[in-house]
């Protein structure tokens, strides 16, 4: 056997390897977002019928991981499985998940992977957030009278502004908060666990007390403005 042949069988045996990874850590990640999800329907609505949804942050981590892509099939698959198991909306509700959460998560994944950096993190997580609000608004004032009985578009126009725009602003703030947060130790476990190459997540970085307490503080900020929105404040 020539050496060529025996590099290329090696070289096709850690490809494998390395894509058996990514698809078994992908599949954690959606089944983390769908527990996550299910969870989340115990945190009070906003308006009666919005709901506050954290699997974005698992998402937005593999979207970290392994770019825009791997979000979307993420958000895709999580948002069936929430469709037939968690969620009452159907398909149209199942559709505005996947909406906003690749608004959310590819916006960021997508910064982050040009800029490969905390300073990319920040700011694709922040672009996501506006992409996540402009996207929402228009959505729901389209699709939102199809789906809830005894709507009007005229309605539904009324509380872009007092509901529909404050309350995506605060579901990504806190999506932001938390991926800021909880990236790195997640990343850090996978790692341990042998399903990530330090390659695929970045150099090491030393921990940064300045983005902690950034991420602290907006994380404690839009708590405060999500239970303003829910009424308990």
């Amino acid at each position: 056997m020539s050496a060529n042949s025996t590099t290329g069988q090696a070289v096709a045996c850690t490809r494998s390897r390395v894509d058996t990874r990514t698809v078994v850590t992908l599949a954690m990640l959606t089944a983390i977002a769908f527990v996550v999800s299910y969870l989340c329907k115990a945190i009070p609505s906003v308006n009666g019928f919005l709901d506050f949804d954290f699997k974005d942050v698992v998402i937005c981590i593999g979207g970290f991981l392994y770019g825009p892509v791997a979000a979307a099939v993420v958000a895709a698959v999580a948002s069936v499985l929430q469709m037939f198991l968690v969620s009452t909306t159907g398909p149209i509700g199942c559709i505005m998940n996947v909406l906003a959460t690749c608004a959310f998560c590819c916006t960021a994944s997508f910064c982050y992977k040009k800029l490969h950096t905390m300073k990319g993190a920040i700011l694709g997580l922040a672009l996501g957030i506006v992409a996540l609000t402009v996207t929402m608004l228009l959505w729901n004032y389209l699709i939102t009278p199809y789906y809830m009985t005894g709507v009007t578009r005229e309605y539904v126009a009324a509380l872009l502004v007092p509901v529909f725009l404050p309350f995506n602003v605060a579901k990504g703030g806190l999506n932001m908060a938390a991926t800021l947060l909880l990236y790195k130790p997640v990343v850090e476990s996978l790692r341990r666990a042998g399903l990530v190459n330090p390659s695929v997540s970045g150099q090491e970085r030393k921990s940064n007390t300045g983005v902690f307490l950034f991420a602290f503080a907006l994380l404690v900020t839009f708590v405060l403005l999500a239970l303003v929105l829910m009424g308990i404040l």
